[in-house]
């Protein structure tokens, strides 16, 4: 089962939950650990443990031969993404708006747009008894987070392909990040937080897991913080609420100090084991 925990908005506690569903869910079985949140993944900070094996990755880009090019103009004319520009002298490039589609290289009649490799960040992983980790990392200036998460999942579908469960820590809004961060997702848990910021954007996540046509719950971080309306929204509309995380002041602090909180409070063990009961229920 791929379970892909996503958010509307930032700092709503998405990557509390995936980190401590991950080892919970670990003391019992084997669980992969991922985290697509490839411009800030921080995931790795809680697990004790830091990432031994990795590697570099990289993405295609076009490199512009000027011996054989007949400045046709059609490298131009077929980006969807406005990445090259042909001028009467010269083709200029741009890596960072190229998403690595290869029409320009392919249907250039005098092969003048050979495609190159380039590194676009980082993937590292662990393995610390049931619980696996995989982290990818964009390097800095990169602008593109598609593709090094579509590495990612290929990467944990192929080293991976035995393990029963992958949490996947996905990245928050919804944009293209999350869409290929959760395509492939069986159940995503939406983390919001009872706040009027919470409640918006979590309709916009809504929104959008109708639209991919996902299942999906809903979990109350830091509950008695604001007021009732997420619950009342998730109930008017039909929304299973998987679990409330309750507003404690040692439960931040514990977070703080990159501890797994549901090894320090029962309560979110607890929530932990509602959330997994009501997937279970979900997905039979």
């Amino acid at each position: 089962m791929k379970i892909a925990i996503a958010s509307g908005k930032g700092g709503t506690g998405k990557t509390t939950v995936a980190v401590n569903l991950a080892s919970y869910l670990a003391e019992t079985r084997p669980v992969v650990l991922v985290d697509l949140d490839v411009e800030e993944p921080n995931s790795g900070l809680f697990l004790g443990a830091e990432a031994t094996d990795g590697r570099d990755t990289f993405k295609m880009i076009p490199a512009w031969e000027s011996t054989t090019c007949s400045h046709c103009g059609q490298c131009q004319e077929v980006c969807n993404f406005h990445a090259i520009i042909a001028l009467p002298d010269q083709v200029m490039i741009f890596p960072e708006l190229c998403h690595s589609c290869y029409a320009c290289s392919e249907l250039c009649p005098t092969s003048s747009l050979p495609m190159q490799p380039v590194k676009m960040g980082r993937m590292s992983w662990l393995s610390a008894g049931n619980l696996s980790f995989v982290e990818s990392r964009l390097d800095i200036g990169q602008e593109q987070a598609v593709p090094l998460i579509k590495q990612t999942l290929a990467f944990v579908d192929e080293r991976h392909a035995a393990v029963p469960i992958r949490i996947y820590d996905c990245p928050p809004g919804t944009s293209c990040p999350v869409i290929e961060a959760t395509r492939e997702a069986d159940f995503v848990v939406l983390v919001t937080e009872p706040t009027p910021f919470g409640l918006n954007d979590l309709k916009l996540a809504v929104e959008t897991m109708r639209h991919l046509d996902k299942k999906f719950g809903v979990v109350v971080n830091r509950q008695g913080l604001g007021d009732d309306r997420v619950e009342a929204y998730c109930a008017a509309e039909g929304i299973p609420l998987l679990a409330r995380i309750p507003n404690d002041r040692r439960i931040a602090e514990s977070y703080a100090r990159g501890q797994r909180i549901y090894e320090h409070f029962p309560v979110v063990r607890r929530q932990l084991a509602a959330i997994m009961d009501a997937i279970k229920e979900a997905a039979s």
